[in-house]
């Protein structure tokens, strides 16, 4: 009864198990399955694999140097010399000189400042690697995709007996074709009239493929399709199907190639759907069948050279007396032009980006959404011409002066910096006087650095701005602030401008007022009218160019502030609010457009021009506007230009209480910067000017509010600062009250005072080292005496200095702010404060290492944009400490620093910054042996101290988590010091001293228990360590002693074992897959022999068919490799397709790689792959014949079916009966049997040796299928290959003998044949002399296998198969593979005459060629059922 309950009809649906109805959720059962296996497989003694020491690879180079000169292809065992190099790159600056004054680097006395200088100065220094290009898989091969590899059109037989028999009305359903059919609604597009509801008609559709292939949707008044259709839409010429329910719902639109169109409805979304998915997928068939046409049209190119080589094959070199013979046959060979196996293979042609690493771009500058403002004109309704003799243009009857500048009201701020434009006539400019002689005199040291480059007079009136934006959005206002010369109060002197009234009087009348005003006052301005204009239409950036500048409104003498700007603002799209303000009448045309690359004549904002500037007079010069980036660490980018301005806000005064002066409403605010408080200092000359005047003066004033106490200010002073502040750097703020009255009542003897002095006030820049900022409010004093800075401020106790007599009580009434954008001045406390230390140290002072430790734990507390921004110059100086320190737990906190850093990129989305850092800014400081250290020793030794279990977690996860950069560090530390200290010259196992080996061996030692622990817990942590790891180990390869790197992996490699979690083994191949890419893997294998004495016969070849120990040893990476790959044969279905993807990707690197391209470079490799034939033996019996066998099974089978339900079934892996020889011999006759189509394997006779466990979701089921396997090779095994050969097998004897998935057979199958192929004759003659003969007889059950998994089946076949309708039972005469009765006994008397063979050399790769294609004669091959026939393998192309 047991043995008969599991079998169940199929066609009865079985009742849902207990077991699966009370899991929680779906795919659970998979799990627990999974789960449960697991524990099984824990309850048999599996042992770990033995670890095999490798060679002392500088050792054997040195001690077979002979061998390997007179080798012919020597460059497969050597490295080259020129593998890599140090180079400076010449950084490429957008200006026409550099950013950093000249005398900048002399000026400079502040470490931060120095180091700033010195990250914007320096070009970039990269590491150049000679062969990088061949260092990732084949798809990143350098001539990869170059050449698409075709083969010739055939036409099979199969097919055209398929032609013959069908008609062509049902070809397409009964090929596969795509067929469909239904009720849709018909509408009349090409009519006179619109379509509409109720042009659409009723129509049955029917869609059919035609015998050329191409497709017809055919349509009828009914369901009677064998009737002549109404009419036929060719869907050849159709472009595309695309959804339309513009007319009726559900409808969707074909689109012809003519321009004309149908459209069609379904009755519901579903159908809709269904329809349109199943036209798409047509005209995707019509679109890669042209292009194969296209495709076959094209003359077949080879890219393969038939050049002959310098040895004809790898046995050259030691069988001279053979080499003619061989060399005949060869070059016979490689006349013929033959397609790479593997350019063939599916996988080969997909394409994959995951693995290619983004281009990584040096810093550069860059800057948000940018605008183009230009400038035209602002004309007001009073015009007039303003020449004494009245003749010239009408223009405005005063002049006028803009400020341009950008608020945003959804964050509440002001967001560029201002710009300033004379939009005057010339006249109208004339009527203002020439400047005091005062701000004339002297030069700038800010202008001194343009002045040869630029002439002072291009800068004078600009007229375009560029502003940019970072983050664009709707509420983003471009504001005009107009302004005039001071007169009187705003209400007054606006009131002529607000009247349409006759205005010729009225402009006479103001024009005579300007005048006086303008000789008087010149150099006052008052505020006067405000517009503004929304400058983007949403959040991407779209320019709101329809947009126009609103009415001018009249300034309001109590809403003057930046603060009460935005409050107008917010308003700005409430008319009801808007039209409450008061008007001026005139217009401001300015527009505003999108900016082009390289805009030519363009100066940043500190006036240095970029290249293509056209230093002419007549060049209307662009200039930039800096913006107020937020601080906001994903805004902000690291700094790469020298760039130091302070932009001052005079805000507000309180003096309606003050009593020290008589007069005091009109008030001025004159701002200097000066840099002593001496009586007689003049003011530096580094404030940008106005329009008209100098670029750079030396004072600046405010706009002048008329009879007010407590006046409000708006301006901004822009001052470029010196490179060097000190403690005596200050902004001195001189108030004046300026008399408008221009009475001449009185007597003309007294001299008329425009303005008269009310008070000083000024403040200090720099506080604790760092540049004072934000808004300050500060007293005033009546009298500034010589030596005022000295003074403490009022109420703080005594003082030295002399006496100051302060306004109301020293009350703090002047309030002012100021905001730094500067590239040499840091704001964050944290940041300057360990500078400050480093700098105290560095000239002399006694370094304490507690104090250097709690600098650099503040440092964790570093604002976010302050990090990014002076990214290099923090690193760099981390870096500097790290290698000069001499205590531990300074150069610990240095990499803890490090690691926050990093990390805080990463968070932030900024990490590409890092890998510029890495790739191009980072030098590793001059190695002086008796003073400092190395970056990469230290780094190592502080990165183990950091992993150790005591150690915080959470600095370990993220050093785990980002490990890539801190191994990047030590790779290009590593080059950097071999380079520049001469280094390379040497031995490798003197590149190095012991110190650091024994770090680098630490530091895997200390990685791995976190790798293979918390694959759990921190999944992306592990696996970024994991393969972090893996790349770093195979760069070294490039710098240190190879022997010592092998060491390392074997270190990696044991700390994993058989039985591990999935995610392991994935670590572990991914692991083994970066390391086997190395650029230079075969030089590190030595594909060279390995025996002793000299070789005389082809016998004496010590080749390697299995994986023996001395293989493993001699042959390191790739011995591990296939060891690994077998191992992982013995585990669960998704290990062994990572493990054999690994391999095989491998093997099709080496068959793209260009610089093996020769049929000799080939056959050398082939022999590095030998040993995948004894993996493919020893896993023979797990190939599903009945799989890959297209024809019908008989149905005999059953009773082996039943017979297998009673072995048992306890565990998964068992250890396979071994069979005697006449159980062996019958198995193979059913089994050739099978092959040949003749027989079925499937019978009762054949008795069960193993017992099947799938490794999926059906796992748990035993599979009861016996026969349909290859056998166990019996005991005579004993006397094959492995003779006298310790083999390398893994650690246990238990071994699965669950069946192969197919992509898992085709796969090895691949890599079988492509060994096959390349292998060179004396090398395939030796294996087959020594192979005994059921090793023989399993080698070519391989290769019939391989005929029937890559064997065409015809077009039918594989369209049913890619539909999933199942095979099609094919006639014998449409089978492609010729019926043979007496294949089984043809193939034993080829293997016995093959056994029988003596020990002389005519047997060649060619007799197994010929062996090969009588069995196989006109069969095909597919590497991928569904491709067209033309693309398919045929084994005379490969063999």
């Amino acid at each position: 009864m047991a043995t008969m309950m599991p079998l169940q009809s199929p066609l009865v649906p079985a009742e849902t198990r207990k077991f699966t109805r009370a899991l929680s959720k779906p795919g659970t059962a998979a799990e627990l399955r999974q789960s449960v296996s697991e524990v099984v497989r824990g309850s048999v003694l599996v042992a770990k694999p033995k670890l095999i020491e490798p060679i002392d690879y500088e050792n054997v180079i040195v001690q077979k140097k002979t061998q390997i000169l007179n080798d012919a292809l020597r460059e497969m065992l050597l490295f080259p010399y020129d593998d890599f190099q140090t180079a400076i790159l010449i950084r490429q600056r957008p200006y026409i000189c550099s950013t950093v004054p000249d005398n900048a680097e002399k000026e400079a006395h502040s470490l931060f400042v120095t180091e700033c200088i010195k990250t914007y100065n320096s070009d970039w220094h990269v590491v150049n690697y000679k062969y990088e290009d061949y260092s990732g898989e084949f798809r990143q091969l350098p001539n990869k995709g170059t050449k698409l590899e075709k083969l010739p059109v055939h036409v099979y037989e199969v097919d055209e007996e398929a032609d013959k028999d069908e008609d062509a009305a049902s070809l397409g359903s009964q090929k596969g074709g795509i067929t469909k059919q239904g009720w849709l609604y018909k509408g009349n597009m090409n009519s006179a009239i619109s379509v509409t509801m109720r042009s659409f008609k009723r129509r049955f559709f029917h869609l059919l493929q035609l015998g050329d292939g191409s497709y017809n949707l055919n349509f009828y008044k009914d369901e009677k399709i064998s009737k002549e259709p109404k009419g036929s839409i060719f869907l050849d010429s159709c472009m595309g199907v695309v959804q339309n329910n513009k007319v009726r719902r559900f409808a969707f639109e074909l689109k012809m190639q003519d321009k004309s169109s149908y459209l069609l409805a379904a009755d519901s979304e579903t159908e809709m759907e269904e329809w349109i998915t199943t036209l798409n997928k047509i005209l995707q068939l019509n679109f890669e069948a042209a292009m194969q046409e296209k495709r076959n049209g094209d003359l077949h190119e080879d890219d393969e050279q038939s050049k002959m080589d310098s040895s004809s094959s790898s046995l050259d070199s030691y069988l001279p007396e053979i080499t003619k013979a061989s060399r005949d046959s060869e070059t016979k060979f490689k006349s013929e032009s033959r397609v790479k196996l593997f350019a063939l293979d599916p996988d080969a042609q997909k394409l994959d980006f995951s693995g290619i690493e983004p281009e990584v771009k040096p810093f550069e500058e860059k800057c948000g959404k940018k605008i183009l403002v230009k400038c035209h004109d602002l004309s007001f309704n009073l015009q007039s011409c303003v020449a004494e003799n009245e003749e010239g243009p009408t223009t405005n009857v005063e002049p006028f002066f803009i400020t341009l500048s950008l608020f945003d009201i959804k964050y509440n701020r002001k967001i560029s910096s201002d710009f300033l434009v004379d939009l005057n006539h010339s006249t109208v400019r004339h009527m203002i006087p020439n400047a005091p002689h005062q701000f004339l005199n002297g030069s700038s040291d800010c202008l001194h650095r343009i002045k040869d480059i630029i002439p002072e007079v291009m800068l004078q009136y600009p007229k375009q701005g560029v502003f940019s934006v970072t983050c664009p959005h709707p509420d983003i206002f471009l504001v005009a602030r107009i302004e005039k010369v001071l007169q009187g109060s705003i209400t007054h002197c606006a009131e002529p401008y607000m009247k349409s009234s006759d205005s010729s009087k009225v402009a006479q009348k103001v024009l005579k007022n300007a005048k006086q005003a303008c000789q008087r006052l010149g150099q006052y301005r008052m505020p006067f009218a405000w517009a503004a204009r929304p400058l983007f239409k949403d959040a991407s950036g779209t320019l709101d160019k329809n947009a126009r500048f609103s009415a001018l409104y009249r300034q309001d003498s109590n809403k003057l502030s930046n603060e009460d700007m935005l409050k107008l603002l917010a308003d700005f799209r409430k008319p009801e609010k808007m039209a409450k303000l008061p008007v001026i009448l005139g217009n401001l045309d300015i527009t505003i457009d999108n900016v082009f690359p390289d805009i030519p004549n363009y100066v940043n904002s500190s006036y240095i021009p970029m290249k293509q500037f056209e230093n002419s007079t007549k060049t209307l010069v662009t200039f930039e506007v800096e913006e107020f980036v937020p601080c906001i660490p994903k805004h902000t980018q690291p700094f790469t230009i020298y760039n130091n301005h302070l932009y001052v806000y005079p805000k507000h005064l309180k003096y309606d209480s003050q009593k020290s002066f008589a007069k005091a409403r009109n008030i001025a605010v004159c701002i200097e910067f000066k840099d002593s408080d001496d009586e007689d200092s003049l003011p530096l000359k580094c404030i940008y000017g106005r329009p008209g005047g100098p670029v750079f003066t030396r004072q600046a004033f405010a706009t002048v509010l008329h009879h007010h106490h407590n006046p409000e200010f708006y301006d901004e002073v822009k001052i470029e600062l010196p490179t060097q502040l000190h403690e005596k750097h200050h902004l001195l703020f001189t108030f004046f009250h300026v008399s408008c009255d221009n009475s001449s009542k009185g007597t003309t003897k007294k001299k008329d005072i425009v303005e008269t002095q009310v008070g000083y006030s000024w403040l200090q820049l720099l506080k604790d080292g760092r540049v004072v900022t934000n808004e300050q409010h500060i007293p005033v004093s009546a009298n500034i005496p010589s030596g005022y800075l000295n003074n403490q401020e009022p109420g703080t106790g005594k003082h030295s200095g002399p006496e100051i007599k302060w306004v109301d009580g020293g009350k703090p009434l002047l309030k002012v702010s100021t905001h730094l954008v500067s590239t040499v001045y840091t704001q964050d406390q944290h940041l300057n404060n360990f500078f400050q230390y480093c700098q105290k140290t560095e000239s002399g002072a006694q370094a304490l290492g507690a104090d250097l430790v709690k600098y650099l734990k503040s440092l964790h507390a570093m604002e976010g944009y302050v990090m990014i921004a002076f990214l290099p110059t923090i690193l760099n100086q981390l870096f500097r400490v790290l290698t000069r320190t001499t205590q531990e737990d300074v150069a610990v906190n240095v990499t803890r620093v490090i690691i926050h850093v990093v990390a805080q990129c990463h968070e932030e989305g900024l990490d590409s910054y890092l890998r510029s850092y890495v790739k191009y800014a980072y030098k590793a400081e001059p190695y002086i042996a008796s003073e400092y250290k190395t970056v990469h020793e230290e780094l190592a030794k502080s990165m183990t101290t950091i992993l150790k279990p005591s150690a915080d977690f959470l600095t370990s996860n993220k050093l785990l988590k980002y490990s890539w950069f801190f191994f990047e560090i030590l790779i290009k530390s590593m080059a950097q010091h071999l380079i520049e200290n001469s280094k390379v010259k040497l031995l490798r196992n003197q590149r190095f001293p012991a110190s650091y080996h024994h770090a680098v061996e630490t530091v895997v030692n200390m990685l791995m228990p976190h790798i293979t622990q918390k694959y759990k817990d921190n999944p992306e942590a592990s696996k970024n360590a994991n393969h972090s790891l893996a790349v770093f180990i195979k760069r070294c390869f490039t710098f240190m002693d190879r022997g010592f790197v092998f060491k390392q992996i074997n270190n990696y490699v044991s700390f994993f074992a058989p039985g591990d979690p999935k995610t392991l083994f994935e670590f572990k191949f991914e692991f083994l897959r970066v390391v086997c890419n190395h650029e230079h893997y075969i030089p590190l294998n030595l594909p060279m022999p390995f025996g002793k004495g000299r070789i005389q016969r082809y016998q004496d070849l010590q080749l390697d068919y299995s994986l023996s120990d001395e293989f493993c040893k001699n042959h390191f990476l790739v011995g591990l490799l296939l060891r690994e790959v077998g191992n992982a044969l013995q585990e669960f279905r998704d290990i062994r397709q990572i493990a054999i993807s690994v391999l095989k990707n491998l093997m099709i690197k080496h068959a793209f790689d260009d610089r093996y391209a020769s049929r000799s470079h080939q056959a050398r490799i082939a022999t590095l792959y030998l040993p995948v034939f004894g993996l493919l033996i020893e896993n023979a019996h797990r190939i599903d014949v009945k799989d890959i066998s297209p024809f019908p099974i008989n149905a005999a089978g059953s009773s082996t079916k039943e017979e297998a339900v009673s072995l048992p079934a306890s565990n998964p892996l068992v250890t396979p009966q071994k069979s005697v020889n006449a159980l062996d011999n019958n198995l193979h006759k059913d089994l050739f049997g099978a092959i040949s189509g003749i027989a079925s394997p499937y019978t009762s006779s054949t008795p069960n040796v193993n017992c099947v466990r799938n490794a999926d979701s059906r796992g748990s089921l035993i599979s009861t299928d016996s026969g349909n396997s290859l056998p166990e090779r019996h005991s005579e095994k004993s006397n094959s290959l492995d003779k006298n050969q310790q083999t390398c097998t893994p650690g246990s004897s238990v071994v699965r003998c669950d069946k192969l998935d197919q992509s898992e057979i085709k796969s090895l199958l691949m890599c079988f044949l492509h060994i096959l192929k390349s292998m060179s004759d004396d090398a395939l003659f030796t294996y087959w002399n020594k192979a005994s003969p059921p090793e023989l007889m399993d080698f070519f059950t391989i290769a019939e296998v391989c005929l029937h998994q890559f064997q065409y089946m015809g077009k039918r076949y594989i369209a049913r198969n890619q539909e999933g309708l199942g095979p099609i039972v094919h006639d014998r005469k449409s089978q492609t593979l010729p019926v043979s009765r007496n294949r089984t006994g043809m193939m034993h008397a080829r293997l016995q005459q093959l056994s029988s063979l003596d020990n002389s050399l005519t047997f060649s790769h060619s007799k197994f060629h010929d062996i090969i294609t009588a069995e196989i004669s006109s069969s095909t091959t597919t590497p991928e059922a569904g491709q067209n026939p033309h693309q398919n393998m045929s084994w005379t192309l490969f063999l």
